[in-house]
């Protein structure tokens, strides 16, 4: 059980989708980080000076003590985190598609390209060198 394993685990596929899993994965934290440290920070003088981070809906507002400590949690609906999050998905979607196109254009170069013919059997290539020889002696 353990050899099956280890060939199904070592098969070139499922090691090209694990290294593949963990480099989008570590895309996806990249663009996040972008857009959360770069992009919506930019964007943010040009709508005005709208905060996408601190955009929110405030369902229910905290409740506080008398000594000012939180005794409820606010209840908020964090719009700002998801318009974020569909612009993260946006951009790694088209990435990907780029990629997997790019890939699909390589594959059908390779298929388009012409192959050599195949090299005849080794009994056709003997009988012409003999058939040429005794052409020579004739």
């Amino acid at each position: 059980m353990f050899n099956e394993f280890k060939e199904f685990a070592m098969k070139g596929n499922l090691v090209d989708m694990a290294v593949g899993f963990v480099m989008g994965g570590a895309f996806a934290t990249v663009v996040t980080a972008f857009i959360q440290g770069v992009f919506l920070p930019a964007l943010s003088p040009v709508l005005g000076g709208l905060d996408f981070g601190s955009w929110e809906y405030v369902m229910a507002p905290a409740v506080l003590g008398e000594d000012g400590a939180v005794v409820t949690e606010a209840v908020s609906i964090k719009i700002g985190e998801f318009v974020a999050a569909v612009i993260s998905f946006l951009i790694v979607a088209f990435v990907m598609f780029m990629i997997i196109k790019g890939m699909n254009n390589m594959m059908k170069k390779e298929e388009e390209a012409p192959a050599e013919p195949p090299a005849p059997p080794r009994q056709e290539v003997l009988l012409e060198e003999i058939r040429n020889l005794l052409a020579k002696q004739s």
